[in-house]
C-alpha cells in the first residue's frame, strides 16, 4: 500500500511539473518567458558575469524543475525554452527524470544551460540530452537557507543551477531526458 502511494505521488509530481502555467499555448509561452527572464537575473546575481557568458554564447536554455526523492526512488519533471542567440529562434521543451539512490525530500530548482557551441545546442534540441549522477544538499525557503551547487561545464555545455525552495538530501543516479514540446513549437 505504501509503495502504491509513493508511485502515485511521484507520478503526480512529474506530470504537474512538466507543464507551464496557463490554459492556452500563448499563456504557457508567456509564463515560460517570465521564468526565463527571472532565472537569468537570478543566475547573474548568484554568479556575476554569467549574463555575459549567456549572451555571447551561440545559445542558452532555461528550465524550471521540481523533483522529489523518497528513500530509494527519485522523479521529477519540468519545462523550459532553448534560445538561439544567432537566429532568435525559441524551442520549447519538457524534461523528465527518474532514478534510484538514497534521497529524501523535495526541491524546486531552476537551471540555465549555456551552449558553448552551435553543435551542442543543435544536438540538445534535436536529440535531447540525458545525464545522471547527482549528489547535493539543499535547504531553502524564500530568501532563507542555502544550497550546495553552482556552475559546472559538461562537454560544450555550462550548467548553472539555483534551488528555489525545498529541503533535500540526495545521492542518486538518475537519467534526465529533454524533449521538444510539440504543442508549443
Amino acid at each position: 500500500m505504501l509503495m502504491k502511494k509513493l508511485i502515485v505521488l511521484l507520478a503526480t509530481v512529474v506530470l504537474s511539473a512538466c507543464s507551464a502555467t496557463g490554459d492556452t499555448p500563448g499563456e504557457q509561452k508567456a509564463a515560460i518567458a517570465a521564468m526565463n527572464n527571472q532565472v537569468i537575473a537570478d543566475v547573474e546575481k548568484a554568479s556575476p558575469g554569467a549574463m555575459n557568458h549567456i549572451k555571447s554564447a551561440p545559445g542558452y536554455a532555461t528550465f524550471s524543475n521540481a523533483q522529489i526523492n523518497l528513500i530509494f526512488v527519485a522523479a521529477g519533471g519540468g519545462y523550459g525554452v532553448v534560445n538561439n542567440n544567432q537566429t532568435g529562434a525559441k524551442t520549447y521543451m519538457d524534461m523528465y527524470e527518474g532514478g534510484i539512490g538514497f534521497g529524501l525530500g523535495a526541491k524546486d530548482f531552476r537551471a540555465v544551460f549555456v551552449f558553448n557551441t552551435a553543435k551542442s545546442m543543435n544536438m540538445f534540441v534535436e536529440e535531447g540530452w540525458a545525464f545522471g549522477a547527482e549528489a547535493d544538499a539543499a535547504a531553502k525557503a524564500d530568501e532563507k537557507g542555502g544550497e550546495v551547487g553552482g556552475g559546472v561545464t559538461i562537454g560544450d555545455i555550462t550548467v548553472y543551477q539555483l534551488t528555489e525552495t525545498g529541503l533535500a538530501i540526495q545521492a542518486t543516479v538518475k537519467g534526465t531526458k529533454y524533449v521538444k514540446n510539440e504543442e508549443l513549437n
